[in-house]
């Protein structure tokens, strides 16, 4: 499929544990490719698959493909369950429910750890160290822990070969990610390679757990001055890239509504604050915890949130978040103009991007929410359907922007959770006031004048050196003038599909005829007793290549 000599040399084994997992699941180059896969009754329980009367589907396969090929792929499944502009609705269904859950690794292996890291065994440099872990991740596990001055803490301990395994995998799925962007049609429709880059850096930040502590030290110093939200403190005399020492946080978990209640703790006021840590890191610091499943908070004394594990975070710039409000509020004056302007300004499209037929969905999308109120229309389920829009129309979107919504509509559900009175749009109401204020403020504006001046200044000077660098290219015949013609790519579409139906009928009848014609004429010994049985074996498999060629032309949606 990929697969070339000197990467088989180099990552041989692991190539074919992946190829393995594959063919398990159906997955295999030609069931993928001839659509054999859906006919295999995996469902009655062959190759390992648990019994069900259903068939699996496509997607399903995947998604176990994946939990056995293990953390990167786990991972990365992870990761395109919140990219709804890049996978359809099944398969961010089937992504979402990946579990990054493995059994825990020997006490011997974590002291070991913890020993290369700091010269000494967990007995001499704590006081006292869990010898089970609290939790178990693909990545590595959290053992309880005392500092010598009687802090309790928690120790995050890297599994041992991980990082050379995560390697391995990064290097093989960049490979299969350039022949994709070359070979399929997924690869032309999106910027495959450049969302692989990203993946493969964001899961070497959760690597290096150096990156998590500066990402807590960062949003603790960003809410110094916040007693509404709890950041626990790093130690880095005991912190490495691959060991990580944190006050532990001792509250009770957010979803654990009978023990809030049993403290007494305010519901409404813990909705408020989790909201009010959400918006402010989003919209005043541009820097902000893209993990917020309700296992990472937890409340404390007074109905402070306590917020734990900073291994993915998300950043918002000036620009982007200017955006959003610009986007937010042309969402709320159902102008779908704008929205398309906005939409497109946002997203990356990979082709030609038809701006009526966008403006045309965009404007369906206001109409359905028209009578609705507000809150809906800026809910989890508002922004799915301009997502599944985005998907429509190739257009992808920055990844801090999902993670940014992803962050709202678990906000939205915690919320609601907490208190079916509480309104997250209407309290964030006086968060985009604010800072649409801070961002049409005097000073802004001066700010975005001069940096407007200074670009322009630099346009202008460097500008002759561009038009004669561009005109010698058109003198030395450099540059090529290219035309597009609207409307004919399903004639042309219609024009390759008949031509390719009568090569795969000549080349289906050749084989067939020359299969006759050698029948006639090559008598090897033994050939009375199983003459018939060879030629019946063949030409059923001649047929199935002309009946899997036909399949694959009649593909819908298949690219020519």
């Amino acid at each position: 499929m990929f697969f070339n000599v000197k990467r088989q040399t180099h990552h041989g084994k692991r190539y074919r544990e992946i190829a393995g997992a594959l063919s398990r699941h159906g997955l295999g180059w030609l069931a993928l490719e001839l659509n054999f896969g859906m006919f295999i009754p995996f469902h009655w329980g062959l190759l390992g698959h648990p019994k069900r009367k259903k068939p699996y589907t496509q997607a399903e396969h995947i998604r176990m493909a994946l939990e056995d090929m293990g953390t990167t792929f786990i991972k990365m499944g992870q990761i395109l369950s919140t990219r709804p502009d890049l996978m359809p609705p099944d398969y961010i269904e089937q992504f979402s429910k990946l579990q990054d859950s493995v059994p825990p690794f020997p006490y011997d292996q974590a002291a070991e750890v913890i020993g290369r890291e700091f010269g000494a065994p967990p007995e001499e440099i704590f006081k006292s160290f869990s010898r089970e872990p609290l939790a178990s991740a693909s990545i590595g596990q959290v053992h309880a822990a005392v500092l010598r001055d009687d802090t309790p803490v928690v120790v995050k301990v890297q599994r041992p070969g991980v990082e050379e395994l995560v390697e391995e995998d990064l290097d093989i799925i960049s490979h299969a990610a350039r022949y994709a962007a070359l070979r399929s049609e997924f690869g032309s429709r999106y910027d495959i390679e450049g969302w692989v880059d990203e993946f493969a850096f964001t899961l070497r930040s959760e690597l290096d757990y150096t990156r998590e502590g500066r990402n807590a030290e960062r949003i603790r110093g960003n809410f110094a001055d916040d007693k509404r939200i709890y950041v626990p403190r790093i130690y880095w005399e005991l912190t490495s890239k691959r060991v990580l020492t944190m006050e532990k946080v001792s509250g009770i978990k957010i979803t654990d509504f009978e023990s809030i209640d049993k403290a007494g703790y305010n519901r409404r006021r813990i909705a408020e604050n989790a909201a009010h840590v959400a918006l402010t890191m989003t919209y005043d610091h541009g820097f902000f915890h893209a993990d917020p499943h309700p296992g990472n908070f937890f409340v404390l004394p007074h109905e402070v949130i306590g917020l734990i594990d900073y291994g993915m975070v998300g950043r918002l710039d000036d620009a982007l978040r200017q955006a959003i409000l610009r986007l937010f509020l042309a969402l709320t004056h159902q102008d779908a103009n704008r929205l398309a302007e906005e939409f497109m300004a946002l997203g990356f499209a990979r082709g030609p991007l038809r701006r009526h037929s966008l403006k045309r969905d965009l404007d369906h999308f206001i109409q359905q929410f028209y009578d609705k109120p507000l809150k809906d229309v800026v809910s989890s389920k508002g922004y799915n359907e301009l997502f599944a829009i985005a998907y429509r129309h190739r257009l992808q979107l920055p990844s801090d922007l999902i993670m940014l919504f992803k962050v709202i509509a678990m906000s939205e559900g915690l919320g609601a959770q907490l208190d079916p009175e509480f309104r997250l749009l209407e309290f964030a109401g006086p968060y985009f006031e604010r800072f649409w204020l801070k961002g049409h403020s005097l000073g802004a504006q001066t700010k975005r004048i001069v940096e407007g001046t200074r670009e322009l200044t630099a346009l202008g000077l460097d500008l002759p050196a561009y038009v004669r660098r561009m005109m010698g290219r058109i003198e030395r015949g450099e540059m090529t003038s290219v035309t597009r013609l609207e409307g004919w790519e399903e004639t042309l579409r219609e024009v390759r599909r008949a031509t390719n139906r009568i090569s795969a009928s000549i080349l289906t009848a050749s084989l067939v005829i020359g299969l006759g014609l050698l029948m006639l004429i090559y008598h090897p010994p033994g050939w009375k007793e199983y003459g018939g049985w060879i030629f019946g074996l063949l030409f059923v498999l001649v047929c199935l290549f002309g009946l899997g060629l036909l399949w694959r032309i009649r593909r819908p949606g298949r690219k020519e």
